[in-house]
């Protein structure tokens, strides 16, 4: 009876030192977790400050080219991603394509109404301009991971330049209906921004 104390006690110690160690993993874990969080946080802190320098810099347009640039964003936009939907491999990002497809003939509808309400009524250009003609073209030669990559990149780009365009003109432009509708679609093509983010990520 008395050989039995040892191995109970043995056996009472491998069972905390296990405990222990799930308890470093998860703590490990969790220390990864916020690292990683804090990363992205600066990292998107340091976008932002860049997003502030280029809307410092860029004039305020005329509500005629805030609503053409506008249109012919939205344009590319579903055009970009009618391509993902077939060309891409991962399915988050064929996910985000329909997103785009849903929010961004959303966006041109909200537009084209606001813009029929100034006076005088304007009527937006979508038409594309060469460069993403040309863009276009190019991501349509491209499939699987290789395509995943490059239309990612690009709506990182795209909507860095469409948030820009939207804070500027929300807060200054020269057309009451616009900068109402500008201010109203900023916070979803924010949102657009930060999931692209993540996913080039």
């Amino acid at each position: 009876m008395k050989r039995s104390i040892p191995i109970l006690s043995a056996a009472v110690l491998v069972l905390a030192l296990s405990g222990c160690g799930d308890k470093t993993k998860a703590d490990a874990d969790a220390a990864a977790n916020q690292a990683e969080q804090a990363l992205d946080s600066a990292g998107a802190m340091a976008s932002n400050v860049a997003l502030d320098a280029q809307q410092a810099l860029s004039p305020t347009p005329a509500g005629q080219e805030f609503i053409d640039r506008m249109a012919k964003s939205d344009a590319y936009e579903i055009a970009a991603a009618k391509l993902a939907v077939t060309n891409a491999s991962s399915q988050a990002v064929k996910d985000f394509a329909a997103e785009m497809i849903k929010a961004h003939t959303d966006s041109t509808a909200r537009i084209k109404a606001a813009a029929a309400t100034a006076n005088p009524a304007l009527t937006p250009n979508a038409e594309l301009t060469a460069d993403q003609q040309d863009d276009l073209a190019d991501l349509g030669k491209k499939k699987g991971a290789e395509f995943d990559k490059d239309y990612i990149d690009d709506q990182v780009d795209a909507h860095e330049d469409a948030v820009v365009l939207l804070r500027d003109y929300s807060a200054k432009g020269d057309t009451p209906a616009l900068r109402t509708v500008a201010g109203e679609l900023l916070p979803t093509v924010q949102g657009h921004l930060d999931h692209a983010r993540k996913l080039d990520q």
